[in-house]
């Protein structure tokens, strides 16, 4: 997991600069679930008034609102205002602007106002409560009033009044029916301060239990209505403020569109950035690959890290980037949103997110050892791919076409199987999440509806409480989409991280040495053994001669005898495990391998070509080289003759790995190409094989004219391939078995005569003892 962290850690500017991106789009995301609340509650229900204090009131209003203040906070409500006659019809307070724009202040006037707001809106609309409020009032008033009248004065008795009725008690009456005419402002103005104070202290009692929405609603209320009774225009009032709330919330979710685009940009260009560098630190690190590591990376595996584990890591890091960073952002900036809003159903969120977070672990203790191996099984396809489409003609030719279908059909239903383990999986978490959100969405729904009716809260706030849960909850689902990905990337990021820290045994020296200018091509081996990395027994043992310029160094033995080990360590594929190689008297391993090997021209034992044309692949080695070289190389090769055939000449193009030409063919090709590169060295690792017999002899002869000045290694099965070499090394079970001109060792060495007698006729072995003695006898009388 680490290293899909380190890898995208490596473009951290960029990945800062999302980060700021991704809080402006949170920051949008997160605002418009206010703005819709907004919307229904104040735009829709409180008809576009935002304030819960006038901002304008009558006089004849304000002196209502007084009446249930106290002496103290009247003057604080007054110092509040100022006097406007102008722009009303009637005269009117209007709110200060340096009041308005405090924001102490003017919730300081709220919680003075508040209950006396309610209180006039009650009055003035005539609830049942307060129209029993009033009948009390004017009940306790008309018995203080009849408890004040003087008694023991004369009473003049009208005419049919019962005994004992007195003139206090008809006075009494009289104020009675003048108490029903007056309103609950009338008889608030006839107490004096100090009853009218206890009066509105217990109203306040009363309503300080009440929720704090339903005294809000009452105050906007109020609001409304002295808004009316000033003239104002109350359906622009809600049309503006419904416009000004929309268009706020068009630019925010334009803006949040913007920072999406840009995540998007930016991230896109961070995981293809990273894709292509980690795929050109595999290739670099895989062409400094010695053949030890290519054995431990099988060709198919190396394929597979580089184009298919590299793709994974790259569709991560993007996703990483636009949804990993993004959903804890948007989770805490909604769980910051929800408190704001109700915390008493906080507790449903917590609940979604353990259900969430219990799926996701069990999907990945279910899932996440078989990505392991799923990545094994897709090298594994695409090994077996590679071999039978290379094999295709062997395969036909052994009619084994079946057993080849099966071996991959095997392997494609393992692959297949393992995948739909995981995808099936992975399918569960989609339904559980959907039923998580719906499930708490409907639980929002139900405990919302109980808050509202209880007055707790309104319709917008449980709107954008459930907006805000989604939005959490997304942030959870995309971290657990996320979480598909994540195993089968980890995987390849693994893979890929195993092949740029693999160690490279074949280093270049911290102190570099390099051959003399004036340097001939003197090639010595001096005691030299080899084993494998692993092995517990050595290749070659002991391998010691000296090839110089101008002479053919042939090396021949059985199969298995180390011939292609030996001249594998002279371009350092190999590096020997005792003993010294060396070019004009410099140790090989003292020098850079790109010195070393501009030296040599290698033709390996199976040809391998380029796709392009015929030009490209002979001066391979020799880019800048000119025309009149190609065609010298080509005829030393003996390539003209197909090469002139063909109707584009040496622009006939080539196709990937040569397969367009035959076998011979590509052995020229690869002959001529070291032939341009004009090396000291040549190395021929058995590149003569593909040759007829008329061919190889005519080549070897134009070769010969050509390399007089140079070295020449040839490894050869065949005997005929190297009769005329100056030095011939037989090798037998990775020793030297025998070393001298053909004729000597047909004498001497017991190998190279067995050898011999299995590929040449009896006339011809006699021919060359012959040659032998002859010339001994010319040294003699010479």
């Amino acid at each position: 997991m680490k290293n899909l962290f380190k890898y995208a850690a490596s473009y951290w500017k960029a990945m800062i600069a999302i980060v700021l991106i991704l809080v402006v789009q949170a920051y949008c995301d997160l605002s418009l679930p206010a703005y819709t609340s907004d919307i229904v509650n104040v735009g829709i229900q409180q008809g576009g008034i935002e304030d819960e204090v006038p901002r304008q009131i009558a006089t004849e209003e304000m002196e209502k609102l007084l009446l249930f203040v106290s002496e103290d906070d009247q003057q604080t409500v007054m110092d509040a205002y100022t006097e406007d006659n102008t722009s009303y019809k009637k005269e009117a307070y209007v709110l200060k602007d340096s009041v308005a724009e405090e924001e102490n202040t003017m919730e300081n006037l709220k919680d003075i106002l508040q209950i006396p707001m309610m209180m006039t809106s009650g009055i003035e609309s005539g609830s049942d409560t307060t129209k029993q409020m009033e009948d009390k009032l004017k009940e306790q008033m008309s018995q203080g009033m009849a408890q004040s009248m003087p008694q023991g004065a004369d009473q003049t008795m009208p005419e049919g009044m019962p005994q004992g009725e007195s003139q206090a008690e008809s006075q009494a009456e009289s104020q009675a029916v003048s108490l029903d005419d007056m309103s609950m402002f009338d008889l608030l103005k006839m107490l004096p301060a100090e009853q009218r104070a206890t009066v509105v202290e217990k109203i306040e009692e009363q309503m300080s239990e009440m929720p704090d929405t339903i005294l809000d609603q009452a105050s906007v209320s109020f609001c409304r209505s002295a808004y009316k009774d000033l003239g104002m225009d109350m359906d622009q009032t809600q049309i503006h403020y419904l416009l000004k709330t929309g268009g706020q919330m068009a630019a925010l979710a334009l803006l949040g569109m913007a920072a999406s685009i840009m995540v998007a940009f930016l991230a896109s260009r961070v995981g293809a950035s990273a894709g292509r560098d980690l795929r050109s630190g595999v290739f670099h690190k895989v062409v400094g690959f010695s053949n030890n590591e290519f054995n431990h990376f099988s060709t198919a595996s190396l394929i597979t890290r580089s184009t298919n584990d590299i793709q994974q890591i790259q569709m991560l890091i993007v996703m990483l980037l636009r949804m990993v960073l993004y959903a804890p952002i948007l989770a805490i900036g909604g769980v910051l949103q929800v408190m704001k809003t109700n915390v008493s159903m906080s507790w449903i969120i917590g609940l979604a997110v353990i259900i969430i977070a219990f799926v996701v672990l069990l999907l990945f203790l279910v899932v996440m050892p078989k990505f392991k191996v799923l990545q094994n099984l897709v090298d594994k396809l695409n090994l077996v791919t590679r071999e039978i489409l290379t094999g295709l003609p062997v395969i036909r030719a052994f009619s084994t076409e079946k057993h080849e279908e099966e071996r991959f059909d095997d392997a494609n239903r393992t692959l297949t199987k393992t995948n739909l383990f995981v995808n099936r999986a992975m399918t569960f978490m989609m339904p559980v999440m959907m039923l998580v959100m719906n499930g708490v969405s409907v639980l929002i729904v139900w405990t919302g509806a109980h808050g509202i009716s209880d007055g707790q809260m309104q319709v917008g706030d449980m709107m954008a409480f459930i907006q805000y849960t989604m939005q959490i909850i997304m942030g959870f689902l995309m971290l657990c989409m996320i979480s598909i990905m994540l195993p089968r990337a980890a995987v390849a990021a693994d893979r890929v991280e195993e092949v740029l820290k693999s160690e490279t045994m074949i280093h270049d020296p911290k102190q570099e040495k390099h051959f003399p200018e004036d340097g001939k091509g003197i090639l010595t081996f001096d005691h030299v053994s080899f084993r494998y990395p692993g092995a517990d027994e050595d290749v070659l043992e002991d391998i010691t001669f000296t090839a110089k310029p101008g002479e053919t160094t042939a090396i021949i033995g059985s199969t298995g005898s180390g011939k292609s080990t030996l001249v594998n360590l002279i371009p350092r594929f190999y590096d020997v495990t005792s003993g010294d190689i060396m070019l004009d008297g410099v140790d090989i391993r003292e020098v850079k391998q790109q010195e070393l090997r501009e030296k040599l021209g290698y033709v390996p034992q199976k040809g391998v070509l380029f796709s392009g044309d015929i030009a490209s692949n002979i001066m391979f080695g020799n880019s800048h080289g000119s025309d009149d070289e190609m065609i010298e190389a080509a005829e030393i090769a003996q390539a003209t003759e197909f090469i002139d055939t063909k109707p584009e000449k040496y622009k006939s193009p080539i196709s990937q790995g040569g397969s367009n030409v035959s076998g011979g063919q590509k052995q020229r090709l690869s002959i001529a190409r070291a032939i341009a590169k004009h090396p000291q060295v040549f190395i021929f690792d058995d590149s003569f094989s593909a040759l007829d017999y008329k061919t190889d002899v005519t080549l070897r002869r134009a070769l010969a004219e050509k390399t007089s000045g140079s070295t020449v290694l040839i490894v050869a099965q065949r005997i005929s391939t190297i009769l005329h070499a100056e030095q011939i090394i037989v090798l037998d079970e990775g020793k030297v078995a025998g070393k001298g001109t053909h004729a000597e060792l047909l004498k001497n060495c017991p190998v190279y005569r067995e050898i011999a007698e299995s590929q040449l006729s009896r006339k011809e072995l006699e021919a060359a003892l012959n040659e032998q003695t002859d010339g001994k006898e010319d040294q003699i009388h010479g």
